[in-house]
């Protein structure tokens, strides 16, 4: 019997010192050889798309990376680096009431994004997010376009993260 007790206490040794977990308080998986973080500014190209909700944007990316990676944020030439633009930037009715009237609009942004990994260049990539926000149809978007850039700016800048260092 002990001979038993001592296999078995041998066995869950043996299988629970080769399990190894890693945590992460994003959820993120950075490099241990970069260092540094670069965003550029996106570019507006869509023509609906302000400069100032392309700069609002970057800086919602700018600030998630900074939150939730170790990375040194620098103006140029991170290991990690991020550029791109802003290609779709449109309203669009949604939820048709019965008098064929909207109640309420979407604002739908799209970003095209190239991300660059220094420490791993295979893991370089293009990827393409896109995220809404409805608000009423009785509001003019330049009333509320500031506060859903914002909202939308956080949401592409996850999806983002998630795509490229989340592990996703």
């Amino acid at each position: 019997m002990e001979h038993r007790v001592t296999f078995r206490t041998a066995l869950l040794a043996l299988l629970l010192g080769g399990c190894t977990v890693n945590y992460s308080l994003s959820g993120g998986a950075v490099p241990a050889a970069a260092k540094t973080l670069s965003v550029a500014s996106l570019d507006a190209r869509a023509p609906l798309c302000s400069p100032q909700s392309a700069q609002a944007i970057t800086e919602s990316l700018r600030d998630l990376m900074q939150a939730q990676t170790p990375l040194t944020l620098v103006r140029t030439d991170g290991d990690i680096a991020y550029e791109g633009s802003i290609t779709g930037y449109d309203v669009q009715p949604v939820a048709i009431q019965a008098n064929e009237t909207a109640a309420l609009n979407r604002l739908t942004i799209t970003a095209s994004i190239h991300y660059t990994n220094k420490a791993d260049s295979k893991a370089n990539a293009d990827i393409t997010v896109s995220r809404f926000a409805d608000f009423p149809s009785s509001q003019d978007l330049s009333t509320v376009e500031d506060g859903l850039v914002r909202d939308i700016g956080k949401q592409l800048a996850q999806d983002i993260f998630d795509r490229t260092l989340g592990n996703w």
